[in-house]
């Protein structure tokens, strides 16, 4: 019997001098600097209303808004309670912990200052920018919660299952036992689905698809941004049922439901909103 894939990635990809650059933080910029190309060339079509530095404004705010609110969001959906009892941890980025919905969050509020006070519609920034962001979702998925040995599926006897050095079962093992009950198959069934790549398929390849395409010429308005809801929405629902629960947090509903699919339910609905609210304007519009 083959053994299952044992993940031996370093988090960390170089040292430069005494400070160490891991394959997380080098996922972020990835995903800033994607979007900010994509960015820069889709305002070359006039018909989606920005400039150049329009596209650059929204991509540096998007980032700081998009960690501003993706450490709330984990501070009061996944920490609450060392929130509470230790309020400054949430300045602490580099121990990790994002929500993508508290980003998410962070990202529409800081859209929405910024279209204000530069004289835009809120959601004609939020159908420009939603597109730019789901190869970004992807490459924190493979390089930082992936390579980074975090995040890990429920356990599984399927062929795809995985072994992570990091998972409850095998955090004791110093490295030489762990590889020698690896080596002896001693380790097989308590492998894991390795839920970060599903995640990095559906959010990094399957959105940004249906993005770019359902993007490429002009929709109604907020019909990209409720796509983009919608879509992200059921992809990560059902992904879910694979993805190991926080632990401090387990199972939050009904013994099955976990806080991300907690928190996609409201995304979902406030998606299927947008788009029938864009479609139904658009179709008065024709008629008037």
């Amino acid at each position: 019997m083959a053994l299952p894939y044992l993940h031996q990635i370093d988090p960390i990809l170089l040292h430069i001098g005494p400070l160490p650059l891991r394959w997380y933080g080098l996922s972020y910029l990835f995903a800033v600097g994607f979007a900010y190309y994509l960015a820069t060339r889709r305002v070359r079509d006039a018909w989606r209303g920005f400039s150049r530095q329009d596209a650059e404004d929204m991509c540096y705010l998007g980032l700081l808004s998009g960690v501003l609110g993706g450490r709330i969001g984990y501070a009061l959906f996944y920490n609450f309670a060392e929130f509470q009892t230790h309020p400054l941890s949430i300045l602490k980025v580099w121990d990790g912990g994002m929500s993508f919905h508290g980003g998410l969050a962070g990202v529409i509020i800081g859209l929405a200052i910024w279209a204000r006070r530069h004289g835009h519609k809120t959601f004609a920034a939020l159908d420009f920018v939603a597109p730019l962001i789901p190869v970004g979702l992807g490459a924190v998925r493979l390089f930082g919660n992936f390579f980074g040995g975090e995040l890990w599926g429920r356990r599984t006897d399927a062929s795809v299952g995985m072994l992570f050095p990091r998972q409850p079962e095998l955090e004791s093992y110093s490295h030489e036992a762990l590889m020698q009950a690896y080596q002896s198959g001693a380790l097989n069934s308590f492998t894991r689905h390795p839920s970060q790549l599903y995640q990095a398929f559906f959010e990094g390849v399957v959105l940004a698809a249906v993005m770019w395409f359902y993007t490429v010429k002009p929709r109604p308005h907020r019909a990209a941004g409720g796509m983009f809801a919608v879509v992200y929405g059921v992809q990560r629902f059902i992904v879910e049922f694979f993805r190991e629960p926080d632990a401090q947090l387990g199972f939050v509903a009904l013994k099955w439901l976990t806080m991300g699919q907690i928190l996609c339910l409201p995304m979902i609905a406030f998606g299927l909103w947008l788009i029938y609210v864009a479609y139904r304007d658009a179709g008065r519009d024709k008629a008037a």
